[in-house]
């Protein structure tokens, strides 16, 4: 189940064909969400025939070669090519995940490419992530300490810092936040997964001393427990996270304190 914001009084339409050269024998579909908000066209999906014997093995790379070689209109964000900036998340064959590690091998049938769900559409692959950032600026992602600064670093035991471990990782894809019922229905207000367990990073950090802070901002109906533990952001994290975990922690860290 997800969610898509469109236009206004719109639905999503057929689009056009584009088709593979005559000497393709190895042929995938791609069907593609495509809007221009520069237009007074309706959403459509375009369909991309793509010769997999000249393409790489990744989603990615097939959204590469249709923008390269068939259709320069085609809009999407990516970078790091290596599952690491979180640039290419999109809702690919029904689940939040990297283009760039997803395989094409893996999917069965038409590889179908939407935007993450939730998010208003900036044009085509592209959604608007406005929101989250400033959700992730209000939880204040840095180091807060109020004794003085060592004259090197600030030292952890091997035990504290395998407490980071499942969270440090996390790339702000943000394919468990679009995945999230909880955030669709109240986005506004309920953080949602990805910036909790970011939350949660700082607070499992033995070196920051603004636990007691972050709780309390965090002690709230809608900002922590609009999270009725569906798990879809565990489910469908790309790095193999758990932020359900990491909202349980928070959880427990508040009720330890009354």
């Amino acid at each position: 189940m997800v969610e898509f914001n469109l236009p206004a009084n719109s639905k999503i339409t057929q689009g056009k064909t584009f088709k593979a050269g005559p000497d393709a024998t190895n042929i995938r579909k791609f069907k593609i969400y495509r809007w221009d908000p520069d237009t007074d066209d309706l959403p459509r999906v375009d369909t991309y025939e793509v010769d997999l014997d000249r393409c790489g093995p990744m989603v990615l790379d097939a959204l590469i070669k249709i923008k390269n070689e068939m259709d320069s209109t085609l809009t999407f964000r990516r970078s790091c090519r290596e599952g690491v900036c979180g640039s290419c998340a999109f809702n690919i064959d029904g689940t939040n995940t990297l283009a760039c590690t997803k395989a094409i091998s893996d999917i069965s049938g038409d590889v179908k490419i939407y935007p993450l769900p939730h998010l208003p559409v900036v044009k085509d692959l592209v959604p608007d992530l406005t929101l989250p950032y400033a959700q992730y600026k209000s939880i204040e992602p840095w180091l807060q300490a109020d004794t003085p600064a060592p004259t090197r670093e600030r030292l952890q035991s091997v035990e504290e810092r395998e407490k980071l471990d499942g969270l440090w990782e996390c790339i702000l894809c943000f394919c468990c936040q679009t995945s999230c019922p909880s955030y669709w229905w109240n986005g506004d207000r309920y953080l949602g997964p990805a910036i909790l367990l970011q939350s949660y990073r700082w607070i499992a950090d033995s070196r920051d001393e603004a636990t007691g802070k972050r709780l309390d901002s965090l002690n709230d109906p809608f900002r922590l427990y609009r999270c009725h533990t569906i798990m879809n952001c565990t489910n469908t994290c790309p790095k193999h996270l758990n932020p359900g975990l990491a909202i349980a922690e928070i959880k427990k860290s508040i009720a330890a304190r009354q």
